[in-house]
């Protein structure tokens, strides 16, 4: 049997397609906007199918991992991704690229999960926290494919041949899934579909979780909504770049959320006060937001990169609240845990991406960037309230 480090970079290629796939619109909004008849708004709001649709998807995949082990669940869900990829690919209208978000949603739900109950089954507690950074910095890896590249291949063939390529990683994950992973399936428990589905919905919503998951709702909608939607329309229509040139840009953006979770893993180590990391990162990421709005007129495209970096840095702080919630639970019930924070993690993905689109509606693509920057104020200053509190 390969050691478990193997299997879970396996398992984390999952994770790496479905970071690709979900961030294409950023680079090819204008073409798939004007391709489907749809404006950029109408684009918003149908790629927030995918974040919903996901959400939806993650409390049976929750009893699934608990019940059936990472590696069957993953292979179920690689096959509806195979799905979905191919009914975004052949899309002709917004209905139809509807539905592929929505069938890619429910597929990719258990790519972030799957390694991360994994690891919880079976590395040390003392070093699970590093192993849930290993799988978002691998899996934010993808975000690096539908920056450049994907930019010159839209650029070359159409956003479709973007889809299409993405199939080559969901190929590899198959494979790699199927050869390389060995587990044993969980004891059975003895309960009911519907007692487990309430246990998932029990987590979501627990006192002792809900500070967690009030930034989950927040953190990683805003790093989505920015970069798997936003940032290429404010760097195209705004700033007046290239696609090519977007690409570049949002290239350092994705870089710095690989490298993002060693660097929050390292410092965490440090300094041993999660807490107050993630306030500090979060407040961080707002600065940066702030900053690209205030300086929009003036600033040259060196700046928004800065910023754009900075902001993706800091939010990659996410991967701690993993760690959080791993530790306020047994292992037995890990992966149901962890699957109702990511209610929250993708629930707040697609509420976010449908407030931003009507506020683009409303006021334009500052509008949709104000509306995070809100919306992520909010969020870290309930999670801030609601720990101190807990802890007083």
């Amino acid at each position: 049997m390969l050691p478990v480090w193997a299997q879970l970079v396996a398992l984390t290629l999952g994770h790496v397609f479905s970071n690709a796939v979900r961030t294409i619109p950023a680079i090819a909004a204008d073409v798939m906007s004007l391709d489907l008849g749809i404006g950029t708004d109408g684009l918003a709001a149908i790629t927030g199918g995918y974040s919903l649709a996901f959400t939806l998807a993650m409390v049976p995949v929750g009893v699934a991992l608990d019940r059936h082990g990472s590696r069957m669940v993953m292979l179920w869900l690689l096959g509806i991704c195979a799905a979905g990829l191919l009914l975004a690919f052949t899309a002709r209208n917004g209905a139809m690229m509807l539905l592929a978000q929505a069938v890619l949603g429910v597929g990719c739900s258990g790519m972030m999960m799957a390694p991360i109950t994994f690891a919880a089954r079976n590395v040390p507690p003392v070093s699970f926290g590093m192993w849930s950074g290993v799988v978002q910095a691998t899996g934010n890896s993808g975000m690096l494919i539908s920056a450049s590249p994907i930019a010159w291949l839209v650029e070359q063939a159409g956003w479709r041949a973007g889809y299409a390529s993405t199939g080559l990683i969901l190929a590899v994950a198959i494979l790699a899934v199927a050869l390389l992973v060995r587990e044993d399936r969980p004891a059975a428990s003895g309960r009911s579909l519907m007692q487990d589905a309430r246990t998932v919905l029990g987590f979501a919503a627990a006192p002792r979780l809900l500070p967690l998951m009030s930034l989950a709702s927040v953190s990683l909608g805003a790093m989505l909504c920015l970069r798997g939607l936003w940032g290429g329309p404010w760097l195209m229509e705004v700033k007046g770049l290239t696609r090519l040139e977007t690409g570049n840009m949002l290239l350092a953006a994705a870089t710095a959320m690989v490298i993002g979770p060693f660097i929050a893993g390292m410092v965490d180590r440090a300094l041993g006060r999660p807490r107050l990391e993630l306030v500090v990162a979060h407040i961080v990421a707002i600065g940066s937001l702030l900053g690209l709005l205030a300086l929009s007129g003036t600033a040259s495209p060196c700046w928004d990169a800065v910023m754009l970096v900075g902001f993706g840095l800091a939010l990659t702080y996410h991967i701690l609240l993993f760690a959080l919630v791993r530790a306020r639970v047994t292992p037995d019930v890990a992966g149901r845990a962890l699957s109702a924070m990511n209610l929250y993690f993708f629930g707040g993905t697609a509420a976010m991406q449908a407030l931003s689109g009507l506020a683009a509606a409303w006021g334009g693509i500052a509008g949709a960037l104000w509306c995070i920057v809100v919306l992520l104020a909010l969020g870290t200053a309930v999670f801030a309230w609601g720990e101190a509190r807990q802890r007083s």
